[in-house]
């Protein structure tokens, strides 16, 4: 490799991990395993793992309609519709926040009567966690079903509704199936997504513990008042984006061949 291309590719991943190195660098380690068993740190991650599997799950049964939608549909607009699916990719998640807040808060579009009507109210909640982890995650589902469905061989499809599959029963039996790797790539990539959410989560659900205090949040509040914990807490998020990476790894390699 030229040597004008080496020392910049090294600088890069020099910024990329001693960043992450000096996280190791200053965990506590004899400390550890006391404070990752800490109620605090356990009532962060429970509350972390069980908002953002629900927002995951809420995300697979939108996402992968939307998905076929895209990458099937023939209507007019598909690609402004495409093209605004992807918003919260690019959107600040504090924007995010605020728009859920001005359509769902209790004076908001639907939010109004959600609240008149049942007494229903997401903001501030830990529904409203589930809800801002959603919306922020859905399009990195979305994208990678598309995908699939793209690269996935209509022939099968074709096969099966000429053996008197119906539409459903193909799509069932026949599409989900092949896009499988597709679905659980996009599935993790929203899970682990959703489980990092900050921006978003504060400005629509607050941050009131063991209610809406996901791990990003006790990570900041942590940072105030113990540093030590805000590492460790730092150090569950790191592992499990290394978890994700790893299970991805197959996916992406086989991808760049």
């Amino acid at each position: 490799m030229p040597l004008v291309l080496l020392l910049p590719a090294l600088l890069g991943l020099a910024f990329l991990l001693i960043p992450l190195i000096g996280l190791l660098a200053r965990a506590p380690w004899s400390t550890l395993p006391s404070r990752l068993f800490s109620a605090d740190v356990w009532t962060a991650l429970r509350l972390s793992l069980v908002c953002a599997t629900a927002a995951t799950v809420l995300c697979l049964l939108l996402g992968i309609p939307l998905a076929w939608l895209l990458a099937r549909g023939e209507f007019p607009g598909r690609g402004l519709i495409r093209a605004l699916v992807t918003v919260p990719l690019v959107l600040p998640p504090v924007v995010g926040g605020v728009a859920l807040l001005l359509v769902l808060g209790r004076r908001g579009l639907v939010g109004e009567h959600l609240d008149t009507w049942f007494g229903f109210s997401l903001p501030f909640t830990t529904a409203g966690v589930i809800v801002a982890e959603a919306f922020v995650a859905m399009p990195f589902l979305v994208i990678s079903v598309e995908g699939a469905l793209r690269a996935a061989d209509p022939r099968y499809e074709e096969a099966a509704a000429t053996l008197g599959a119906g539409r459903w029963l193909t799509f069932r039996r026949v599409t989900l199936p092949s896009i499988a790797p597709g679905v659980v790539a996009g599935t993790v990539l929203c899970w682990a997504r959703a489980l990092g959410e900050f921006g978003a989560t504060i400005t629509f659900a607050g941050n009131f513990p063991g209610r809406t205090t996901t791990m990003p949040l006790a990570v900041y509040l942590a940072l105030e008042t113990d540093p030590d914990v805000a590492v460790v807490l730092s150090l569950v998020l790191l592992l499990v984006s290394v978890i994700v990476l790893a299970s991805l790894r197959e996916r992406w390699i086989g991808g760049l061949r």
